[in-house]
């Protein structure tokens, strides 16, 4: 069973930072084989993208409204994902989901397009 646990959310002030972390593990989960990305619900809105990196890592994908404050990483050696957020804003506040997906990055911008999740780790930023 593939699991992804989320951890570094919280409160924060608008102008802060944070930086998520997710730790994937499973039997049959070889971390370097999935499209890892960041997902993000607000209260009464639907799941969106937030970034996304490729399976070596050597590529990376943001939404517009996160383009030059977010930054998705992996360390391969740890089987982790990392999500760092500057510069964060009230429209920043949500659920924060971590997902796998088996398919090319180019094509992973939809929650259908991924296999796995996280449950979920709650960034607050107050204005």
């Amino acid at each position: 069973q593939v699991q992804l646990v989320e951890s570094g959310g919280g409160l924060v002030q608008a102008g802060g930072s944070l930086r998520l972390s997710c730790a994937a593990s499973g039997h049959t989960f070889t971390f370097s084989g999935y499209t890892m990305a960041w997902f993000r619900q607000a209260p009464g809105k639907e799941r969106t993208f937030v970034a996304a990196i490729s399976r070596s890592g050597a590529s990376a994908y943001y939404a517009d409204s996160v383009e030059g404050r977010f930054t998705i990483s992996r360390d391969v050696a740890v089987n982790t994902v990392y999500l760092k957020m500057n510069s964060l804003a009230s429209e920043d506040t949500a659920v924060y989901y971590c997902a796998a997906s088996t398919l090319r990055m180019a094509a992973v911008r939809q929650p259908a397009d991924y296999l796995y999740w996280g449950v979920g780790t709650q960034v607050t930023v107050s204005s």
